[in-house]
């Protein structure tokens, strides 16, 4: 697991770079999970915008930019990438109130995407501009997190009742 830069004392001490891509560690255990988890998965993305984009090279945006704005360009290019490995987005909502958590817990957007097999979102890079599409999702996030989830159909296995029978 991912140790995270930001202090107990200070979360505020992240990088830019720090939670909106993964680490080459933690890519190589989702394609390793592929290896014994061949099913499908569900990724669910969490998202926190920053006001305004923030791209490195800021010649390439317009500086008024919104972080939303931002992610809707990447998502012009993703959502076609995803749709090429079999993926398809299967919920999308914004966050409206945090319920457990910290300022730092927060979230603006929850976006579900299912795919075939984890090999499937690992292919997402081969889509032709996906990878230079990822400057826009870079500028737009503040952080991110994406959770792999066993997919829709396992809360119907559950039997009610106990929370402790729930798979």
């Amino acid at each position: 697991m991912l140790k995270c830069s930001a202090s107990a004392r200070d979360p505020w001490s992240l990088k830019l770079t720090d939670h909106i891509a993964p680490t080459p560690a933690q890519f190589e255990a989702v394609m390793a999970a592929a290896t014994t988890n061949g099913g499908p998965v569900v990724m669910l993305n969490l998202n926190k915008y920053r006001e305004v984009a923030r791209y490195e090279n800021a010649g390439s945006a317009d500086e008024t930019l919104s972080g939303r704005a931002a992610y809707a360009r990447y998502g012009e290019v993703a959502g076609p990438a995803v749709a090429s490995v079999g993926g398809r987005v299967i919920w999308t909502a914004p966050a409206q109130q945090m319920v457990i958590g910290c300022e730092h817990d927060e979230y603006d957007h929850v976006i579900a995407v299912w795919y075939p097999d984890r090999a499937a979102f690992g292919r997402l890079g081969a889509y032709p501009g996906y990878l230079e599409a990822t400057i826009h999702r870079a500028a737009a996030l503040e952080r991110a997190m994406i959770l792999a989830c066993e997919p829709p159909g396992a809360l119907a296995e559950w039997p009610g009742g106990r929370l402790a029978d729930f798979r």
